[in-house]
C-alpha cells in the first residue's frame, strides 16, 4: 500500500504485528524511533534521507501507535525490541546490511540490533540513548524516573510529565531556540494524538525497563567500527541524556558526534540533523 509516495506495510513478529513505513529508494537507511514517538517521529528528516539515496524505513514500535500486541501489556524488554528491529530489516533489506539511527530509546534498540547482529548493520548512529546505569553515580536517574513512573501511578500523566521534564534535583532545562515548553514541531503535530496515547505506556512499561538496561558492551566492543554515538548540542549538559553516549564511546572506542539540537534534534532541526546524519553514516 502507498499513502502519498510512502509504502507501508507490516511484520508479524512473536507478540505483535508491527507497521512501518518505506519511501525512496537506494540502500535501506533504517529509523529507530524512540519515547512515546512513532514512525512519524522523522517526518521532518525522512524526505531529505531519502533525496540523499536512501529507502528511508521507520516503524512504530511493538504496542504503541500501529503495532498491536497479541495479548496483555507488560513490561517491555530491549532484546524483544531489537529482534523487532531486526525483523524489520529482514523485511525490507533481505540481502544485505543497513544503516541504522535510533533516537533515544530507539537509540537503545539500535545498539541491542548491533551487538546481537553486526552482520546486518552497515553503520549505526545511536543519538544519546539513556541508558543511565553507565553512569558513575546512575542512582538519582533510577530513582527519578522510578518516582516518574509512581507518579503516572498515582497522580496521572499530567504531574508525572511535569516531573519528566525536570532534571533529578527539580531544574528544567531550557527549551531549544525557537521551541517554547510544550510546543511540538510542525513536522510531528500530525503524531500528537498518537504519542498521547502512547506515554501512558512508555511511562509505566518502557521507561524504567529500558534506562535500567545494561548494553553489551563486548558485543559493541566487537562492532565499534560500525558505531557511532550521538550526543545534541543542546542537551550536552544532561547527563541522563548525553553521558550514556559519552561513556559507551570511551568503553568501546566508537566515534563521539555532537548533533544540532537537543534531546530531539532530529524533530527541532531536521535539516541540518539529517545532513550531518550522512556525513555520520559516511565515516
Amino acid at each position: 500500500m502507498k499513502i502519498s509516495g510512502i509504502t507501508v506495510g507490516t511484520v508479524k513478529v512473536p507478540g505483535a504485528t508491527l507497521r512501518y513505513e518505506a519511501r525512496g529508494s537506494g540502500p535501506v537507511l533504517l529509523l529507530v524511533p524512540g519515547g512515546a514517538g512513532d514512525a512519524g517521529l522523522f517526518e521532518g528528516m525522512a524526505d531529505l534521507l531519502a533525496a540523499a539515496g536512501h529507502t528511508v524505513v521507520s516503524y512504530d514500535q511493538r504496542g504503541l501507535s500501529r503495532s498491536p500486541l497479541d495479548g496483555p501489556l507488560a513490561d517491555q524488554q530491549v532484546a524483544a525490541w531489537g529482534a523487532d528491529a531486526l525483523a524489520v530489516l529482514d523485511a525490507v533489506s533481505p540481502d544485505g546490511p543497513a544503516d541504522v539511527f535510533g533516537s533515544s530509546s530507539g537509540g537503545i534498540v539500535a545498539l541491542a540490533l548491533l551487538a546481537a547482529r553486526p552482520d546486518r548493520v552497515r553503520r549505526l548512529v545511536a543519538h544519546e540513548p539513556p541508558l543511565v546505569e553507565l553512569l558513575a553515580d546512575p542512582a538519582p536517574y533510577r530513582a527519578h524516573f522510578a518516582e516518574v513512573r509512581e507518579l503516572h501511578r498515582t497522580r496521572g500523566l499530567g504531574p508525572a510529565m511535569a516531573r519528566f521534564s525536570e532534571t533529578p534535583d527539580g531544574r528544567r532545562p531550557e527549551p531549544a531556540p525557537g521551541q517554547g515548553h510544550g510546543e511540538l514541531p510542525s513536522s510531528i503535530r500530525p503524531m500528537a494524538a498518537r504519542m498521547a496515547a502512547n506515554m501512558p505506556v512508555f511511562l509505566e512499561h518502557v521507561l524504567c525497563p529500558f534506562s535500567s538496561s545494561a548494553p553489551d558492551l563486548d558485543g559493541l566492543r566487537s562492532a565499534a567500527d560500525k558505531l557511532v554515538l550521538g550526543v545534541g548540542r543542546e542537551s550536552a549538559d544532561q547527563e541522563a541524556l548525553a553521558g550514556p553516549s559519552r561513556r559507551i564511546a570511551e568503553l568501546t572506542g566508537a566515534a563521539l558526534v555532537e548533533f544540532p539540537g537537543g534531546h530531539l534534534g532530529c524533530v527541532e532541526h531536521p535539516e541540518e540533523f539529517a545532513e550531518l546524519l550522512l556525513t555520520a553514516m559516511r565515516r
